[in-house]
């Protein structure tokens, strides 16, 4: 099978080639089924998240040995299962996340780890939905309990994250403020029904805040979800409301950002940890849950997955340079092609 592999760390926006980070292999080994249960997947289309991209570059804090084939997220429809398998028939239309292995024409799960993709819903845009709305679901929901009326304020609102937690912001009837750079990313947040939008790059983000809280007549921000992390989150806490909620989803910007304990002793604020990844070891069915939800309301039309750009697997590097250069808005998605030399087999 095809598969993209990282052999050493490095860059993996430099044109791919046997010297650079990563490399493509024609005839990687397809997986085998490792259990009674095991299903095995012909991937259709699995997304780029920023932390692939620190993963390759060793900046991850999971740090898998050397050579491996990177991913996360994915879809696709199976193309063999175990004999203990009850949940799922070759031809199912399915999507998952792992810990690593998606950036591959075939990828091999248990049955309990695996979704099927309800009918309506694209193939593809179910291979962007467990990492990134994964995430913001949990965080929104089972983290800060957010429930309508309360406000919400989402940095970096244009990214994967961003955009999926501002529609869940939506979805339980918050109000929603969004702060992104650059007149695009700005106009797609309003058509989604953002209640204020934040230009990053030409307002001071603050003051713009601070206004629409006195024309509502809200006292502050309930929840901040915060990918970006660095000066940006330091500025937002002036904007938290008593009792406030702060969620630190990743740093983005590249600066971990220092949250003054005596502050949030003061204003009596509680300050969330997010590793989505790990709730499968720890808390499964919460996962599960969270999954599920998010399939139903995209097959009801509560949520749109935006695909910002799609490549092909040998375009692998452009898709990590649209990550990087901040150029998506929305998921950036790496679909591959059917393969016509591998048959399926039970």
């Amino acid at each position: 099978m095809e598969a993209l592999v990282c052999k050493k760390l490095g860059d993996p926006t430099a044109p791919i080639s046997e010297e650079k980070a990563i490399v493509i292999e024609k005839s990687y080994p397809i997986p085998e089924l490792e259990t009674p249960t095991s299903v095995r997947v012909r991937v259709k289309a699995t997304s780029l998240n920023y932390a692939n991209y620190l993963q390759i570059l060793g900046k991850y804090q999971e740090k898998p040995p050397l050579p491996f084939i990177p991913g996360s997220d994915y879809s696709g429809v199976v193309d063999a299962v175990g004999p203990a398998v009850s949940k799922f028939r070759v031809g199912d239309s399915v999507c998952s996340f792992a810990a690593l292995g998606s950036f591959a024409q075939f990828i091999v799960a248990d049955q309990s780890l695996l979704f099927g993709v309800p009918a309506g819903c694209d193939l593809v845009a179910a291979g962007a939905l467990p990492v990134a709305f994964g995430t913001s679901h949990v965080a929104l929901r089972h983290r800060a309990n957010l429930s309508s009326g309360q406000v919400l304020l989402v940095l970096g609102a244009a990214g994967g994250v961003g955009l999926a937690a501002v529609q869940i912001g939506k979805v339980v009837g918050a109000v929603v403020i969004a702060v992104a750079r650059g007149a695009e990313k700005v106009q797609y947040l309003k058509s989604l029904g953002v209640d204020h939008v934040v230009d990053s790059s030409g307002q001071s983000i603050i003051q713009s805040v601070k206004d629409f809280l006195k024309t509502r007549k809200l006292k502050g921000v309930d929840v901040l979800y915060d990918p970006v992390g660095g000066k940006l989150t330091k500025e937002a806490m002036k904007v938290l409301n008593w009792g406030a909620q702060i969620l630190v989803i990743g740093f983005a910007s590249g600066e971990v950002p220092v949250i003054p304990a005596n502050i949030a002793l003061v204003k009596n604020w509680t300050v969330h940890g997010l590793y989505w990844g790990s709730y499968r070891i720890h808390r499964p069915a919460v996962l599960e849950d969270s999954v599920n939800e998010l399939l139903s309301w995209v097959a009801r039309g509560l949520i749109t997955i935006r695909i910002s750009h799609t490549y092909r697997l040998p375009e692998a590097n452009l898709a990590f340079s649209a990550i990087k250069d901040r150029k998506a808005i929305g998921k950036v998605m790496i679909v591959l092609d059917e393969p016509s030399s591998v048959r399926s087999k039970l």
